[in-house]
């Protein structure tokens, strides 16, 4: 067996995930009561009901706010029970996309290659513009944080070809006894 391997299967035997949908428009329909055209949320519980190891354990919606960003991570790190914290939205390059401003300094560690793979893989799926994309994740204390943008498609791809397959290993670095 190889060493990572052997590291997914020492790692948790479940994850939690909580995802977070940044945008202001999708708040906003919440606010007001109107039927969301969110389908984020539905996308990524489906994905993860054909995983009998992976949780979706909470979702929300926020608006594109410095302020509300950092308060959903505050109040996600200190939930022992979510592994994993998934945003998406805001990784684009318009005025409003301010979530990775907010949120990759405070990475403890970078993983450099998570957005490099993420966006490989959306050039063969979309060409080119996959470079509009500052897609990435890391660590910040016991927790994998992933920064997505804000497309169901790039949830999918995120979530199926990267996150699932690897998030057991990625975990069970970060929590590893040294």
């Amino acid at each position: 067996m190889k060493v990572h391997e052997q590291h997914k299967e020492e790692g948790p035997k479940t994850i939690n995930i909580a995802l977070v949908i940044v945008s202001t428009s999708r708040f906003e329909e919440q606010q007001l009561e109107k039927e969301t055209s969110d389908k984020t949320i539905p996308l990524v519980k489906e994905i993860i009901d054909n995983n009998k190891e992976i949780f979706l354990k909470q979702s929300e919606i926020i608006p594109d706010s410095n302020i509300n960003i950092r308060e959903v991570l505050k109040k996600y790190l200190k939930e022992d029970s979510i592994n994993s914290i998934i945003f998406s939205g805001g990784t684009g390059l318009s005025k409003k996309d301010i979530t990775y401003e907010t949120i990759q300094p405070l990475l403890e560690k970078e993983l450099i290659g998570f957005g490099e793979i993420f966006r490989f893989l959306s050039y063969q799926k979309i060409g080119v513009a996959a470079i509009l994309s500052r897609a990435t994740a890391g660590k910040i204390r016991d927790k994998m944080i992933f920064l997505l943008p804000g497309s169901p498609n790039a949830i999918k791809l995120a979530l199926n070809k990267i996150i699932i397959p690897e998030i057991k290993h990625m975990i069970y670095i970060i929590n590893k006894k040294e």
